[in-house]
């Protein structure tokens, strides 16, 4: 610890005691005139105090300076001497280092000289054995060269000869099947022409008005004709008295009342090509135009079923609501689609879109309707005829035990048969075994055998 470090704490200590002092009660006038004179003398002290830290500080200064006089003197000579050590160590060093170089430099023009003499018979001795291996080589190669022709020959021969016949197989082969299926092109061309001239005729009906309706009527006259009987549905029917209008199809309910009058289904099949084709066209090509077309088709179709409406539901003499064919699954597709248009032809109308498909779904629960009814309309004449099967059934539980009796009748005769039969089968295996000369079985042994027993004549009148 420094002579400045204890400096400071002995003034620290002063003032913690002078702290110390005025901290403590007083005691009259004599204790501030203690502390007044116990800080002179504490000034006193710190005045003697730094006097003699100055005094250190130039003796320490003094002693500073010598050393480092003496330290440099000291370093001076030191290196001095340690230059000279060390030019004498490089210049051995160098000397040395200089000796070695010459020999080495010795031993290599030695090493060089040796390695130049090797390398030399070396490659003489490659030079002859390449030399030797390229003769054996191209002896070899020559002996390859002429058994390989050989070879090649031999092949060559054996697969021109594989490949003539087999060509002339394959040739044959395909010039058979390409005259097969030229014909098959030829009879597809026809067809496809056919088809063209088919779907130029149906291109001619689409797009004509009155053939368009035709093809549609006669679309559904082949579906009803297929799932009901005729005096089911009637053609070009009048459900209004004095009118001339004529619904495509109805179909007949049968009715309820005492007069047993049908009420009538009223089916008309209409097609609006031109506007389902202008929507399709506007979603191909133009986007714009697809509102406006969309508005006209919803309108064309709320027009159709306005017209069916007004001209064909006729209650009580028809159903209160009538059905719209539409000929194409796509047209049927367009107008279920948009919700608000189906549910306006059903709600305002009182119209049913039906498609190809669906239609049948219709009619085969129509059919079921009508089975049902017919049903209940014979319901008696059902019971008599059922009536009439139990009686024959019993009849036919007695005829079934009579003919049961007459088979256990037979079976047992055959097990009889059987018995006699295994007897006699036993007798003759005797006979079998015995000498030539042994006479034959009599009518006595005969006699034991059971008796073959057949069904009496009561049994065959039961």
């Amino acid at each position: 610890m420094d002579f400045v470090t204890i400096l400071l704490l002995v003034i620290i200590a002063l003032l913690g005691f002078v702290v110390y002092r005025l901290s403590q009660p007083s005691a009259g006038g004599e204790n501030v005139n203690d502390i007044k004179n116990d800080i002179i003398n504490l000034k006193a002290e710190i005045t003697r105090i730094e006097a003699s830290v100055k005094a250190e500080f130039v003796s320490n200064r003094k002693e500073s300076q010598d050393s480092s006089q003496e330290t440099r003197k000291e370093l001076s000579e030191s290196f001095t001497k340690l230059s000279a050590e060390l030019r004498e160590t490089i210049t051995a060093s160098s000397t040395s280092q200089k000796e070695q170089l010459e020999a080495f430099a010795k031993q290599l023009k030695e090493l060089t000289t040796t390695n130049e003499k090797k390398i030399n018979e070396m490659q003489d001795k490659l030079l002859r054995a390449a030399k030797e291996s390229r003769d054996e080589l191209t002896k070899t190669l020559k002996e390859l060269q002429t058994g390989n022709q050989q070879k090649l020959d031999e092949m060559r021969k054996t697969v021109d000869e594989k490949l003539q016949s087999t060509i002339e197989k394959r040739f044959n082969e395909s010039f058979t099947l390409i005259s097969e299926r030229l014909d098959k092109v030829h009879q597809g061309l026809g067809e496809m022409q056919n088809l063209a001239s088919g779907v130029g005729d149906l291109k001619k009906v689409l797009t004509n008005v009155s053939t368009r309706g035709s093809f549609g009527e006669v679309q559904l006259g082949t579906i009803l004709e297929q799932y009901l009987s005729p005096d089911q549905y009637e053609k070009n029917a009048a459900v209004k008295k004095n009118s001339q209008e004529r619904v495509d199809f109805i179909v007949k309910f049968p009715g309820r009342a005492d007069d047993n009058t049908p009420v009538l289904l009223p089916i008309d099949s209409k097609f609006p090509n031109e506007d389902y084709q202008r929507l399709q066209e506007a979603r191909e090509n133009d986007a714009d135009a697809i509102t406006s077309a969309t508005k006209q088709f919803e309108s064309s179709v709320k027009r159709i079923a306005k017209d069916i409406a007004g001209k064909y539901i006729n209650p009580p003499t028809t159903t209160d609501f009538a059905i719209m064919f539409v000929p194409t699954e796509g047209l049927y597709a367009e107008i279920v689609s948009r919700v608000n248009l189906f549910e306006t032809l059903h709600n305002e109308y009182k119209i049913v879109v039906v498609g190809p498909t669906n239609i049948v779904a219709l009619l085969n629960s129509l059919q079921m309707g009508f089975n049902t009814l017919a049903i209940e309309k014979h319901s008696s004449e059902v019971w008599e005829l059922l009536g009439g099967v139990k009686r024959e059934f019993g009849k036919f539980g007695e005829v079934l035990d009579a003919a049961k009796r007459k088979i256990d009748a037979a079976s047992k005769s055959i097990d009889d048969a059987g018995v006699r039969t295994r007897a006699i089968e036993r007798k003759l295996q005797r006979v079998e075994t015995l000498p030539a000369a042994t006479p034959s079985p009599t009518n006595d042994s005969l006699a034991d055998l059971p008796t073959l027993t057949t069904p009496n004549e009561d049994d065959e009148e039961e």
